[in-house]
């Protein structure tokens, strides 16, 4: 018998080192090639680690919320003699879904072999943690998804629970992404001075307009939210406003202005809040940006989402829905400069032509980076968006250019 080091692989993009999320194997244990032994995070993405060759399990290095160097020895296995590893490569790094803050509640498997299976379970991050916090093996889990992949039902309790006993509280370790966006939020609260800025727009057009579409819509589409019409008003808001479709190069200290528009949509998912990117929305239309604000935000809420799906937006929109409340201060998302959010649209009584009557009313709350964006560009842009949505035939009208 001989032993083998496996140390922790350079997962690209100047990776230095990563977080250890969960172990999925322990001294002792036998394991086979390419079975899952460890799940790791980068500041980029969430990644599987299969174990490069079958063996026994020495030792491994790092506890959940560690961090490991690249280059550094990752977990030792005892080999037959003889036995060539597979050449190491770097896994795949997959979609990283935000984790809740909240522990998952206590389940049970559905049906299955009381058994552990051997081999590769297949399942994504999200559910290993489920399963991890209730105490499930997933080896001993029938996976109802495509190729035997257990999927969340699969880890629903079968009937009703009952009633347990046990401590008032419990203590939740901050790692992998839920640390990733702690991080984040408080770096880019730290760092961007926030200009908060909230306006009143009046939607009752808007929503004609909607319903009107909707009772034509493409054979397939589904029905048209407020959103895509934002965004599309957004993208000619931006024509004029170039300054607020910007990333901050922090590093070389520079603004990098984009043509093109690619717009961010937070997205509540299972998991957590995830922003897909719609790319190139100035060149779409109306149906193909609902489209593909439908596509992005399934595979968001099925953790199917890719890592260039997620990322390249240069200004993001963000949405309550019915729970919009009348204002909010959303952060930005960084190194963007600037984010629209939209709060709950409601009929009421107001002042129009001189008249009390009951339109439909919407608040825009949108925060901006005050070192790149002044209060006065800000605003002024919030009026020109709200003129559009007020107006909303001209979001379509092709912009006249001055010769």
């Amino acid at each position: 018998m001989s032993q083998f080091v496996f140390k922790m692989p350079d997962l690209g993009e100047g990776t230095v080192d990563a977080e250890i999320v969960a172990w999925h194997t322990k001294p002792g244990d036998a394991v086979a090639e390419d079975q899952l032994i460890v799940e790791v995070m980068t500041d980029k993405a969430a990644v599987e680690v299969p174990a490069p060759v079958s063996g026994r399990v020495v030792s491994i290095t790092g506890a959940p919320g560690d961090k490991v160097a690249v280059g550094s020895p990752l977990i030792v296995f005892e080999v037959g003699e003889g036995e060539a590893p597979a050449p190491l490569s770097a896994p795949s790094p997959q979609s990283a879904p935000m984790q809740s803050a909240a522990p998952a509640a206590a389940a049970q498997p559905l049906s299955g072999p009381s058994a552990a299976r051997p081999g590769r379970v297949m399942a994504s991050p999200a559910n290993r943690r489920r399963a991890r916090e209730a105490g499930i093996d997933l080896t001993t889990v029938v996976g109802s998804g495509p190729g035997g992949r257990i999927v969340r039902s699969d880890l629903e309790p079968s009937g009703a629970r009952p009633a347990r006993s046990g401590p008032e509280t419990s203590e939740i370790k901050v790692i992998g992404l839920r640390r990733l966006i702690a991080e984040r939020m408080s770096e880019a609260k730290r760092n961007i001075p926030h200009f908060a800025y909230v306006e009143e727009v009046d939607v009752t057009e808007l929503e004609s307009l909607r319903q009107h579409l909707n009772l034509s819509r493409p054979a397939g589409a589904g029905a048209l939210s407020y959103l895509p019409l934002l965004v599309m008003a957004l993208t000619r808001t931006l024509e004029s406003f170039p300054q607020c479709n910007v990333l901050y190069d922090a590093a070389r200290g520079v603004l990098v202005r984009h043509r093109a528009v690619h717009v961010g949509i937070a997205t509540q998912t299972p998991d957590g809040l995830k922003v897909p990117v719609v790319r190139n929305a100035e060149a779409m239309g109306l149906w193909e940006v609902a489209a593909e604000i439908r596509r992005l935000a399934e595979r968001a809420r099925n953790a199917k989402a890719t890592r260039d799906e997620l990322t390249g937006s240069t200004i993001t929109v963000t949405s309550l829905g019915k729970l919009g409340g009348i204002a909010s201060t959303p952060i930005i998302n960084a190194p963007e400069v600037a984010i629209i959010g939209l709060n709950k649209a409601i009929e009421r009584p107001v002042v129009h032509h001189g008249a009390v009557v009951v339109r439909r009313i919407m608040n825009i709350s949108s925060s901006f980076d005050h070192r790149f964006v002044d209060g006065y560009d800000a605003a002024s842009m919030i009026q020109a968006l709200k003129e559009l949505l007020e107006h909303p035939a001209t979001i379509f009208i092709p912009k006249v250019k001055s010769t």
